[in-house]
């Protein structure tokens, strides 16, 4: 049952696809009454997407018909606001007490549980409090808030992720629970968040410790004029840069062996300048072959329009035409996930796999240590690498599964940097949780000791370019022989299949092929592109990744049977675009845009008195305009300047609070390093602070996921060295004694890290 009104509607979408059966109620005097656009002929875009092809049904509270709905529910969503009268009809505690089988996902721009609660968010707000704001843009000029409605997509696939898990418990325990979901947490952990993994290119640098060096990050991933645009190429190993060495004509100037370290790349204007004369006579799509061909990531930076037009989305099928409303007909994505083969949506009714209903359930076979985590008793195998591979696992293990980490030091995870002794914030953000082994996939013997872990496992995740999994024997096909039970998901830049699929792909590269990053600039210079400091869409498309691995174990425990899951990141991040993109279509097929704001409507980024201190306000309304004038002494004809003054004289955070005590959404663009010290943050017990035997500092680290009833925060388990766990794992999953696992460590099959902690002043001083 979906209560919910306004851009969370999301969460509900994703459901539908993954084959939930979704009714929207509009519940008198609860539901809201928040449609999202664009709007055309009056048909409010965004909406018609996330409801289409749901049945709805409009109720009353507290009559026999609402009454029998919650009764045959698993799952209830509702976006009441906290202290409304909404909140006080709906009364989900008095629901959950009448349901304790009921999952509810109580969702809130600030949650229910702190002093934050009657606060209010927005695009920009949430942007600004998430620190994203703070990472883009160039220095001196107002920060540039990214396209689409990020923050509620990508908080819709964390509060789905997290809701779907806690109902996969349900199945073993009958018991409900009641999540409360706060929008600005969602944003903050699956866009790009400040302490979690962060991009190869980062060289070890956290997000946390990155700031708005527009010029700086043009070299991590660096977009290049050519002769009719941009493209955008990616050095980060070694063996890339061997390609553009070759490519280039193996210049002398940079022959020296120190250019194959990250770091004097990234040092050396020389050689960008030299890059930028080698890409100005060619073309986009001369680059991007030849790049593609020399084995040197490359992406055209296409515009929007012109990535639709592409022939790998059309190959994919990906966009269908839909009639969202009468005579209103657009083309929408069909669904995010494919599931065994065939795209997850209700414009796919047939995608669904036949089961066989009674069979024994998996999971609920299992005995539960009852520690307060709703994957507790789930063995995943994790062959995922960097940023997308590192956070699908790490929810499994953060939710209590036993999740085992396939590594070898001849194919590192490009989050391992330096040595294979020490650890890094990325990597310990990425990976806690989890055990790892040294294992060599690409040796028969560790493939095969691979298979008999999977048939000890539950879900396999990569994020292989297409065609490697195959090459290793660790596909679906191949897994589902060994294990019928096993659920294999896979996540690509651009899918398994179509003309892109074996491209080389980082998520800078998806983003220029797809139109984000020519959408993400500075408005009033189009080729200063700001989308350099974000690892987006790897976080929200882990989530993806994740939500369908957990919806496969949901099917499994009816059926007893695995399936598999794959991912295309470029289709994620165009399903963000999904209004946008039926909206334009529409126009150019003679609809009406009316996308009208209220007289004096305004949304965006004021400075502060500050240095670069910068205080993000949506004005929505009259009454909103009434609100700031009295808190900023404005006369009532005053307008945006006159508030854009005021801000100029304000401290952010006094800003802030002043206005969000007047019901206006606000919110001060936090640098990353704030957030651990906001009270918001505090009282959500977002991050910890860890001490890592292996690393030098002390390290920031995300910590709950998700606040409900029953889920303790996520496990205290540290990030491992490579291999830290090979001989407890080849003891104890694979049966083997010590002389034999000692024989393989020999020959290079497993391997096992020298243990040898980071020394430290004793702080008795002995």
């Amino acid at each position: 049952m979906d209560l919910t009104a306004g851009p969370m509607t999301a969460v509900g979408r994703l459901f539908a696809d993954l084959g939930a059966d979704v009714t929207a109620v509009r519940l008198r005097g609860v539901t809201g009454a928040e449609t999202v656009g664009p709007f055309v002929d009056g048909v409010a875009i965004q909406t018609a997407i996330n409801r289409h092809g749901m049945a709805t049904a409009e109720l009353e509270p507290g009559d026999d018909a609402f009454e029998e709905l919650l009764a045959g529910a698993d799952i209830l969503i509702e976006n009441t606001p906290p202290g409304s009268a909404a909140e006080a009809t709906l009364a989900v505690r008095d629901i959950r007490r009448r349901h304790p089988g009921l999952v509810i996902l109580s969702i809130s721009d600030f949650g229910r549980d702190t002093d934050y609660r009657g606060w209010h968010g927005s695009v920009p707000v949430f942007h600004a409090l998430t620190s994203e704001l703070s990472r883009s843009g160039v220095p001196g000029r107002e920060p540039v808030v990214p396209p689409a409605e990020l923050p509620y997509q990508v908080a819709a696939a964390q509060a789905a992720v997290m809701t779907t898990a806690i109902y996969l418990d349900r199945l073993r325990t009958g018991e409900g629970d009641l999540i409360d979901f706060s929008v600005l947490d969602g944003a903050m952990q699956a866009l790009d968040p400040p302490f979690g993994s962060a991009g190869s290119a980062s060289a070890g640098v956290a997000v946390s410790a990155q700031r708005r060096d527009w010029y700086a990050e043009q070299m991590r991933y660096p977009i290049i004029p050519c002769k009719d645009g941009h493209v955008r190429i990616c050095i980060l190993s070694k063996r890339q840069w061997r390609g553009m060495f070759e490519w280039m004509g193996r210049p002398a100037e940079f022959a020296d062996p120190s250019f194959d370290k990250l770091g004097k790349r990234f040092r050396s204007p020389q050689l960008f300048a030299a890059i930028h004369r080698f890409c100005a006579d060619k073309t986009r799509a001369e680059l991007e072959a030849e790049g593609q061909a020399h084995g040197v990531p490359t992406a055209a930076v296409l515009s929007l329009a012109e990535a639709l037009g592409a022939e790998h989305f059309t190959a994919r099928g990906f966009f269908r035409e839909v009639e969202l409303a009468p005579g209103v007909v657009a083309p929408i994505p069909v669904g995010v996930a494919e599931i065994d083969g065939q795209r997850a949506s209700t414009l796919n009714p047939s995608a669904a796999a036949s089961e066989k209903p009674g069979a024994a359930p998996v999971l609920g076979a299992r005995v539960r240590r009852n520690e307060g985590r709703p994957l507790e008793g789930v063995r995943v195998l994790d062959l995922g690498v960097i940023v997308v591979g590192a956070d699908t696992a790490r929810i499994f293990g953060d939710l209590g599964a036993d999740v085992i980490k396939v590594e070898h030091t001849a194919h590192p995870d490009g989050l391992r940097v330096g040595k294979f002794t020490t650890m890094t914030q990325p990597f310990a953000a990425g990976h806690r949780n989890k055990r790892s082994i040294g294992l060599d996939l690409s040796s028969p013997e560790g493939r095969e000791l691979a298979h008999r872990l999977v048939a000890q496992c539950d879900v396999v995740l990569s994020n292989y370019k297409p065609g490697v999994a195959e090459a290793l024997g660790m596909d679906y096909a191949t897994l589902r022989e060994i294990n019928p039970q096993i659920v294999v998901v896979d996540s690509s830049a651009f899918g398994p299949t179509g003309p892109w699929a074996k491209r080389l792909g980082y998520g800078p590269l998806v983003r220029a092929a797809v139109g984000f990053t020519k959408l993400w600039a500075d408005p009033n210079d189009p080729d200063t592109f700001c989308d350099t400091v974000t690892v987006y869409p790897d976080h929200v498309a882990a989530r993806i990744g994740a939500l369908s691995a957990i919806a496969l174990l949901l099917r499994r425990e009816r059926t007893g049977v695995g399936g598999s899951a794959s991912i295309s990141q470029a289709e994620v991040m165009l399903s963000h675009l999904a209004a946008d993109i039926a909206a334009d279509a529409l126009a150019r097929a003679g609809h009406t845009r009316t996308d009208g704001r209220p007289a004096g409507y305004f949304s965006g980024l004021l400075q502060a008195a500050g240095e670069d201190d910068w205080l993000a306000v949506t004005v929505r309304d009259d009454a909103d305009w009434r609100a700031v004038r009295q808190v900023a002494g404005l006369a009532d004809t005053d307008g945006i300047d006159a508030l854009r003054d005021w801000v100029r004289g304000q401290d952010r955070f006094a800003a802030m609070e002043q206005l969000q005590a007047a019901g206006v959404p606000a919110g001060a663009v936090l640098h990353a390093h704030e957030l651990p010290d906001w009270g918001y943050y505090q009282q959500r017990r977002a991050f910890r602070e860890e001490l890592h035997p292996y690393g030098e500092t002390p390290y920031v680290l995300e910590n709950v996921q998700v606040h409900c009833d029953h889920v303790a925060d996520p496990p205290l388990g540290q990030a491992p060295l490579l291999g830290e766990h090979t001989t407890e794992i080849a003891a104890e999953l694979l049966g083997l004694d010590a002389a034999q696992i000692e024989e393989l460590h020999q020959r290079g099959v497993l391997e096992s890290p020298r243990l040898d902690p980071v020394a430290r002043p004793d702080p008795a001083g002995r």
